[in-house]
């Protein structure tokens, strides 16, 4: 199951986790309104890749004790240090994530939260980190990496849950819910005086302690994110076709040439013409030509690709090949094109389609995880700097007087992923994307589920377009003066798709 949620300006995460035992292939299809003029020539394949699309692949564990139970052996030396600290990693990294979702779950929805709900999610925030806390490693070197841990988790729970009374809906159970969470702040607050984690300086300083935090979330995750190495396909291959397409023009050169020089005699100012004229059209068609053998070539193959190395290891573990190319809505799959529910409005639709193919190897990897989170970070920059700046006036009528409102303009982007198992299990998933020039402002989940219809409201539909069928048999076959007008009545009905009778 995939995941998007936005994030900061024009960004938007894709996050999905991946049982690598087999070969995982996935699909993004990004729909960009035709009025913003996006087009292979304004922005090509290679720059929205490089520019748009930011993957990273981590460590992933369905089961949320394995890493905890890593980390306190290995703080009792049955275990390496590495392990210790990729085990603590993963840990306070699965945390951070699950806070991360959960308080914005209670956000997004922009209802009235009761004292249960966030009751439940501070009680479990406390229970998590007094399991971290029961076991402090006696080493320096593990116990300064678990302070830094510990700092981090203890920094951004009481962060989650300011933001949390900053803008919670004020309900009935606001007071409650208020109370709860800045009694969890305050005693973080302590933990960490208590333990002299930060300076006076840097608790003083909001830019200071922002810096520090954001340099010991990269290191919670440079252990469990894997390295990654991009190579782009298709070098050698770009350098035959030049040099044949150049080969190639050059015959034909060669004997315009040696005609020309039959015809004109010596040279003259005529063959000097007819020789400049030669050499330029050899340029425009040595170009022309070389860009056809290359699309030629390289129609339909991967264009990148990725190969996944442990970050402690330095091991192979996995490649992935990557492809992205401007297409048309009607050369899409019928599931897809079903999916986007095509209207005139989206003929005009610039569609984007990026494809990845993973294989991974998980007997290489870490003892104990068998699966990766890939998470894909959207950036809509490109798009954003194609809209217009300005407002639109909306006018309403509201007790006899006109009153005017001042509106955003703002597009819509469908987002449509596809997941492909190896054993042919697909899964189709659907978002709406709000967005104006200054962000992201809203992603909406589609359902597609078909809905079911009434026995009775289709008994209906279904008996109209069967009395339709039979007027307009009926006047088919009046017209038709044929001696067999059964057979034309059954020619007609299979051409139009009609019921014979």
């Amino acid at each position: 199951m995939i995941t998007v949620e936005k994030k900061d300006g024009h960004k938007v995460k894709i996050s999905h986790v991946i049982q690598e035992t087999t070969n995982r292939q996935l699909d993004l299809f990004i729909f960009v309104p035709g009025e913003l003029g996006l087009t292979d020539k304004i922005v090509s394949e290679d720059e929205f890749y490089h520019n748009a699309i930011h993957g990273k692949r981590t460590y992933f564990s369905d089961v949320n004790h394995l890493p905890l139970v890593h980390s306190r052996l290995a703080s009792r030396g049955k275990l390496s240090t590495e392990q210790y600290r990729l085990s603590l990693s993963l840990f306070a990294y699965q945390y951070a994530l699950a806070l991360e979702k959960t308080s914005q779950q209670l956000l997004d929805d922009k209802q009235d939260r009761t004292t249960e709900e966030v009751e439940e999610v501070a009680q479990l925030t406390v229970r998590i980190l007094k399991r971290l806390r029961r076991s402090i490693p006696t080493d320096k070197k593990l116990l300064k990496y678990y302070e830094n841990i510990d700092n981090y988790l203890s920094w951004f729970t009481e962060q989650r849950c300011l933001q949390l009374v900053a803008h919670l809906p004020r309900g009935n159970d606001y007071n409650n819910i208020r109370d709860l969470l800045l009694d969890v702040c305050q005693k973080e607050a302590e933990h960490r005086e208590k333990h002299n984690y930060n300076s006076s300086k840097a608790m003083q300083d909001p830019t200071r302690m922002s810096n520090k935090m954001r340099l010991l979330r990269r290191l919670i995750e440079y252990p469990v994110t894997m390295n990654e190495k991009t190579i782009e396909l298709g070098k050698n291959t770009r350098k035959i076709v030049t040099g044949f397409a150049a080969g190639f023009v050059m015959i034909f050169v060669t004997i315009m040439l040696i005609k020309a020089r039959g015809v004109l005699g010596d040279i003259t100012a005529s063959f000097i013409l007819v020789l400049s004229f030669i050499y330029a059209a050899r340029e425009v068609f040595k170009d022309d030509l070389k860009q056809m053998l290359w699309r030629w070539v390289r129609k339909g193959k991967p264009k990148w690709r990725k190969q996944f190395s442990d970050a402690n290891s330095g091991h192979l573990i996995g490649r992935q090949l990557e492809w992205l190319e401007y297409t048309q809505f009607n050369k899409l799959d019928a599931d897809i094109r079903k999916a986007r529910k095509h209207k005139v409005s989206q003929r005009e639709e610039a569609v984007l389609h990026y494809k990845s193919t993973t294989r991974m190897s998980p007997t290489k990897f870490l003892t104990g995880y068998e699966q990766t989170r890939e998470s894909i970070m959207l950036d809509l920059r490109i798009v954003a700097s194609l809209m217009e700046k300005g407002s639109q006036r909306i006018y309403h009528l509201k007790d006899g007087q006109v009153t005017k409102d001042s509106v955003e303009k703002r597009h819509l982007i469908n987002l449509i992923t596809k997941e492909t198992d190896e054993d042919k299990t697909v899964r189709i998933q659907r978002w709406k994307i709000i967005m104006n020039r200054s962000k992201v402002v809203d992603i909406e989940a589609i359902d597609l589920t078909p809905r079911k219809k009434s026995s009775a409201k289709a008994t209906e539909e279904d008996e109209q377009p069967a009395k339709k069928e039979e007027n307009s048999l009926d006047s088919l076959s009046d017209t038709s003066k044929t001696k067999e007008p059964k057979k034309t009545e059954s020619k007609l009905a299979k051409e139009l798709q009609l019921p014979q009778g």
